[in-house]
């Protein structure tokens, strides 16, 4: 089972897929849009590539557990979504992701600027690698 996981933010979109087997997340790249419908276009296109037989998308909710405009745009991206491709999409809470992946890449003494390059993709593939931990603990 190959696992796309996606962190949308209001300028790119981290992506991060999962082997074959669903086991390991690894970052895959950052798309920039400017429209919606283009990136749905391209995400679509992945899936198809890619082979990628689940989807796991960043739900964006305050810390306080409300839900702002991060989540409006995130539930209009996912509703796009599902209207193109034959699979449901799985919400998983990826409060703290992008900090996580911030302070990842500070162990790791990346620079700024190429922190900036592959921040997103690497908040999607702990958000997508929340999601297989997930998954593997209500199997067993």
């Amino acid at each position: 089972m190959k696992c796309l996981g996606m962190d949308l933010g209001t300028k790119t979109l981290g992506l991060a897929t999962s082997d074959k087997l669903g086991l390991i997340a690894s970052p895959y790249k950052t798309l920039r849009y400017s429209d919606i419908d283009s990136l749905i276009e391209e995400v679509v296109r992945i899936i198809d590539e890619l082979h990628i037989d689940t989807l796991v998308l960043g739900y964006p909710k305050n810390m306080n557990n409300s839900l702002g405009e991060a989540v409006r745009r995130t539930l209009n991206f996912k509703e796009l979504l599902e209207s193109r491709v034959s699979m449901p999409i799985n919400l998983i809470d990826e409060r703290l992701s992008t900090v996580e992946a911030e302070n990842v890449l500070l162990a790791q003494d990346i620079s700024r600027g190429a922190r900036k390059k592959v921040i997103d993709s690497i908040a999607a593939s702990i958000i997508l690698d929340t999601y297989l931990r997930k998954r593997e603990q209500e199997h067993e």
